[in-house]
This record gives structure tokens, C-alpha cells and sequence, in this order.
């Protein structure tokens, strides 16, 4: 069975797996404070390939986190996996970001919400239940005092978005996971497996980043 690289590079998280089967063989990541991925995504891809002792003939499939999130670093990760599936001739899987966040937290109550910091108040963000079903859409959102006043259960919130929100939001329903920041390749693994099976693909030629919101120069 062949291999499926995943690239997270959404957020100041550059990531990268390998991975068999939906299970991680390999993996490579480094978040600093400013965005290093155009200068680490390619020597990590090169380790993991490495590690597991293959070559880019061993792929079956590039698997990247669609957004939203960062402008560049979006541009950075599509580009490179559009690159290697059009040299290799093998299929593009893009993954939900927010997902790829939600999946890094296990909940048996209430509900996660996901939250990649957009500037100032405001968060890219949706809601996922306790087995990762999409409760809402994504949006770019400014978060206020009323924010997720529909939903009634625990509010698990997650990701380098959500910190800035206890503030506004101080209610016992909200639970802060400062531990979790940012989306990690880890994530992908699994649902790159299953998108593959389903043969769940995105055209190479054509795929872009899901943005949400406009380009700012100095994001």
C-alpha cells in the first residue's frame, strides 16, 4: 500500500506527514512566530519521505488543508501540492482546516469550536459535534458578547483564535484548550485515508485555497 503526504500550512504551523493506512509513519512540523514555511515545507517533505524510506514514486495521493486560514501560507502549501500531484500524476484531497483543528481535541459533551485567529476580534470559525459533523458553516466571524448564544452546551473552543475571546466570553459554558493552537498534518491523516477510498478529489488545475476573505498585505 502506497503512501499519502499531508501538508497543513494554513497557520503559522508548517506540518507535514506521511501517512499509511490513515496512520501517521512520519511526521515533520515547527511553528515559529513569523511564517518559515516557503523555507521548511520542502526539507520536511524530503525527511519524511526519508524516514519512511520511499521516494515521491511511493505516493498514492497529496493530501492539503484547504483553509481557511493564512493567505500566504495557504498559497505556499496548495502550490506545492499541486506541483507534485501534476509531476506525479497522482490525485490532489483537500482537507477542512477547521476540521483538521477540531480533530485534535476528543469530547464526549457540547460542542467544538474550532477558531483560526483573522486579525483584531476577529476568527475564522464552525461548529463540530462529538463525532467531528459539522454543526455550521464557516465564516470569518467578530466575536461578541452574543457569539454561539444558540447553542446551550459545553463550547469547547480551540485553536490560536480563541484566547482573545475569553474576554467577551467568560461564561462557564465556554472551555479555553490553550494547550491546542494550531492544525496539525497528524489530523490529516485519517481523513486523507477516507477521502481517498472515496476517491474524493479535487482537479489539480483548477483547486484553490478556500480564503474566506480578502488578501491583506501584512497577514
Amino acid at each position: 500500500m502506497g503512501f499519502i503526504l499531508n501538508i497543513e500550512t494554513a497557520t503559522k504551523n508548517c506540518s507535514v506527514s506521511l501517512a499509511q493506512a490513515g496512520n501517521v509513519v512520519a511526521i515533520r512540523e515547527f511553528a515559529g512566530e513569523g511564517y518559515s514555511h516557503a523555507e521548511k515545507l520542502h526539507i520536511f517533505i524530503e525527511e519524511v519521505l526519508k524516514e519512511a524510506e520511499t521516494n515521491f514514486s511511493g505516493l498514492e495521493a497529496v493530501a492539503v488543508s484547504m483553509g481557511p486560514g493564512s493567505y500566504t501560507g495557504l498559497r505556499i502549501g496548495v502550490s506545492a501540492a499541486k506541483g507534485l500531484c501534476y509531476a506525479l500524476n497522482i490525485p490532489l484531497l483537500a482537507i477542512d482546516t477547521l476540521e483538521v483543528l477540531a480533530r485534535k481535541l476528543k469530547i464526549t459533551e457540547g460542542v467544538i469550536v474550532p477558531m483560526i485567529d483573522a486579525r483584531r476580534m476577529e476568527v475564522y470559525n464552525a461548529v463540530f459535534d462529538t463525532n467531528y459533523n459539522k454543526k455550521s458553516d464557516t465564516k470569518a466571524e467578530i466575536i461578541t458578547g452574543d457569539s454561539f448564544s444558540e447553542y446551550t452546551d459545553i463550547c469547547h473552543l480551540v485553536g490560536d483564535g480563541a484566547e482573545k475571546c475569553r474576554a467577551l466570553l467568560p461564561d462557564n459554558k465556554f472551555m479555553y484548550h490553550n494547550d491546542i493552537i494550531y492544525p496539525s498534518s497528524a489530523e490529516m491523516a485519517l481523513l486523507s485515508y477516507n477521502k481517498h477510498q472515496k476517491s474524493d478529489t479535487v482537479d489539480v488545475a483548477y483547486f484553490e485555497p478556500f480564503y474566506l476573505k480578502d488578501f491583506v498585505m501584512n497577514r
